[in-house]
């Protein structure tokens, strides 16, 4: 069983959920993605019993939503999880993470790549959003009024079609964790993670660290450059959508190294 731990960080506080084994092995942590909280992982890390597994809890999400800065950055996501990596005392670990928990991932392992091992990038945005999208996003904020309306289009923009119509509950699986989220939350989340992004196109093709990356066919984010990429059936959210498919990846990370 994973034990929780809350973990003080320039953010704020932030809940990771551990479970511990002594082999010696690389540990591996998990970051979720916008709207999701650390059970998104659950089916992989049910499945890794060789080594230690670490999920987190996103700023906002799940747990993690006491004393949280309110006008974080990804930047600051990235000094996060090496705060977390400090205070947990691991030197070295593989990280894997979906869309926002990706994008962290990557900024972490391009400023110390010696702390990272191997990454898995699933589903990663790299692209700065174009005028219009953040157009969309800001029409899309005024439907927060109507907030299960709001929460059963996200769904639908980030599951693939035929993933939806195969296992209609997935819906649920996200509007669980986002539930808990206020209105003036989800802005923000967006507003960092979405709207202020920048192109990190550089760091993927300067990063000095094992990656691969995976993404779903119907999936919104573009194939990332110079890293060997995964396509998968589904959309966005490929950890619920093709979990078989997702520990594959985590498999490969393990026995690179």
């Amino acid at each position: 069983m994973a034990q929780k731990s809350e973990i003080l960080t320039s953010i704020g506080k932030i809940s990771v959920y551990i479970k511990k084994h002594t082999s010696g092995q690389t540990p591996l942590i998990f970051l979720h993605g916008i709207y999701f909280d650390h059970h998104l992982w659950d089916k992989q890390a049910e499945e890794i019993k060789d080594r230690t597994v670490i999920s987190v809890d996103m700023p906002f999400h799940g747990d993690s939503r006491e004393n949280i800065e309110p006008n974080w950055t990804l930047n600051d996501c990235a000094n996060m999880l090496i705060e977390i990596l400090d205070s947990l005392q691991i030197s070295k670990v593989i990280a894997v993470g979906h869309s926002w928990g990706s994008m962290t991932i990557l900024r972490a392992a391009y400023r110390q790549p010696a702390r990272f091992e191997s990454v898995g990038l699933c589903n990663m945005n790299f692209k700065a959003p174009t005028k219009g999208q953040k157009n969309t996003i800001c029409f899309q904020h005024s439907m927060l009024v109507f907030k299960n309306f709001y929460m059963k289009q996200s769904a639908k923009s980030m599951f693939g079609e035929a993933s939806l119509k195969e296992n209609p509950p997935l819906i649920n699986q996200l509007k669980l964790p986002m539930g808990i989220l206020s209105n003036r939350q989800i802005r923000q989340i967006d507003k960092a993670v979405l709207m202020k992004a920048d192109d990190t196109t550089y760091l993927i093709e300067t990063l000095k660290v094992y990656a691969l990356a995976l993404k779903g066919e119907e999936d919104f984010v573009p194939t990332p450059p110079k890293i060997e990429t995964i396509i998968v059936k589904g959309g966005h959210v490929s950890p619920l959508e093709r979990p078989l498919e997702v520990f594959n990846l985590i498999s490969r990370l393990i026995e690179k190294n």
